[in-house]
């Protein structure tokens, strides 16, 4: 799970600052504020984590990719190709890291955090160049151990660290660039005997961004058919077009889940069923074969217990929108992070409103009998999202510490994202100014307006 998150120079956002990242994280913010670039920045980590060419310092997209950023002079603030590129990232670990160094009569280094950062930019021909990155393993607010893999005065890569490395016997060659971004190179790991922990540095960092998933704001139109061989999809797809593809997964993986401490076990198709009956979008929902031993499936639901059974196809629009956002919120694998656009497009504002109820319940919900630590990061432009949000941790459902909301907007200095503070009682003890717009600039105003009429109206 995402700790906290820096970014500099990048797209809308010369410095974001350190941002702290809560099991259920939520974005608001004017259109055009720089809200999903934070989110694309994080994509483009993950897609070049997957590469296969270790060489290329950032792999900014293209048609195949998770995101496509365009060009490096593209995602630079200001477009500038003199600037760097930075980032930070802190997150939890699934479990304690724990290496020893031979050489020293020590206990074991151990951490539950680990933190990473670089510095990338322009190359002659314009393409992001790693400058050099950081770990930073920590034991709660202890630092066990740090790294910094840079460039000195000389041009040369060298290993800056209070942790003493030794060289392995006749092999007193140059340290050789990194691979990607975070990656110490094999050829570099070999010239110490002391070396081999940074690759379990590396591999946490793959962990961490392949549990990233993304869940745009344009989901697909639902269909009257849906095609299913048997496999298991990674998450539900950008566009929420593997959503019944990953219920019927997780039924064949006979998953069970809770909506939290204390509460019944189900099965996955029950549970969405149930949510999708609780939040009052329907009455009823089954994934169904279209015939015995067939790929074809067909979604049925009944909007109202005295309703015919139809197809998804027949129904709302926003059964087919926030199926996707409810799907990912209890599908995606224990210790992963969830980013969606807008998951209440096309909704009424009561299901808004409950809306915050299943992802307060999908941060709390156990799986198999072990807490699933997962993390859902939010972009909303829903006032009733938020209202139900403070009523449930005034009502101490789930606590200031287990939230994070923040409010971002454009200025002449960049994108700034403003820390909402949450008090026990659910208050956001420092409101922005036009947060949802000027609701009581249009009161007052339809209030003019109205005495101007009947004034009017009184002298005719």
């Amino acid at each position: 799970m995402l700790t906290s998150l820096r970014i500099q120079n990048f797209k809308a956002w010369k410095d974001t600052g350190a941002v702290r990242l809560a099991p259920l994280t939520v974005i608001f913010g004017t259109n055009s504020a720089g809200k999903s670039s934070l989110g694309h920045l994080l994509l483009a980590l993950k897609q070049t984590a997957l590469a296969t060419d270790r060489k290329r310092a950032l792999h900014l997209g293209d048609a195949n990719t998770l995101i496509d950023l365009g060009t490096f002079k593209d995602c630079l603030y200001g477009h500038d190709l003199s600037s760097t590129l930075g980032f930070e990232l802190t997150w939890n670990l699934p479990k304690t890291l724990t290496f020893r160094d031979l050489h020293e009569k020590r206990t074991p280094y151990s951490g539950n955090a680990l933190s990473l950062s670089a510095d990338l930019k322009a190359d002659k021909k314009e393409q992001p160049e790693i400058q050099g990155f950081s770990y930073d393993l920590r034991n709660g607010s202890d630092r066990v151990v740090a790294i910094d893999h840079v460039l000195n005065g000389g041009g040369r890569w060298v290993l800056n660290s209070k942790y003493r490395f030794v060289q392995a016997v006749g092999r007193n060659w140059p340290l050789t660039e990194p691979e990607k971004f975070y990656r110490v190179s094999e050829t570099s790991l070999s010239r110490y005997q002391n070396a081999g922990f940074l690759t379990d540095f590396a591999l946490e960092t793959e962990r961490m961004l392949a549990g990233i998933s993304y869940l745009g704001p344009l989901r697909n139109h639902p269909q009257r058919i849906y095609q299913w061989s048997g496999d298991t999809p990674e998450d539900v797809g950008q566009r929420g077009e593997l959503a019944v593809a990953a219920i019927l997964a997780a039924e064949q993986d006979g998953r069970k889940l809770n909506k939290g401490p204390r509460k019944p076990t189900r099965r996955f198709a029950k549970l969405i069923a149930e949510w999708l009956t609780d939040i009052k979008v329907i009455n009823s929902f089954a994934v169904v074969p279209v015939a015995e031993g067939r790929k074809e499936f067909e979604v049925l639901i009944k909007t109202q217990a005295w309703s015919p059974e139809v197809k998804i196809t027949d129904v709302g629009f926003g059964v087919s929108q926030v199926l996707p956002a409810l799907v990912q919120a209890f599908y995606c694998p224990p210790n992963s992070t969830v980013w969606m656009e807008q998951p209440e497009i096309h909704l009424h504002p009561q299901v808004q409103s409950d809306l915050a109820d299943v992802f307060i319940s999908a941060v709390h919900a156990s799986q198999d009998g072990k807490a699933r630590n997962i993390q859902l990061i939010v972009e909303s432009h829903s006032e009733h999202f938020l209202t139900r949000l403070q009523r449930r941790i005034a009502e101490e459902q789930i606590t200031p510490s287990e939230v994070a909301i923040y409010f971002c907007r454009n200025t002449e200095n960049g994108a700034v994202l403003e820390s909402l503070d949450l008090n026990l009682f659910g208050e956001i003890e420092n409101w922005p100014t036009d947060f949802f717009g000027d609701q009581m600039g249009d009161l007052s105003a339809r209030t003019i307006a109205a005495q101007r009429r009947k004034l009017q109206g009184a002298r005719a």
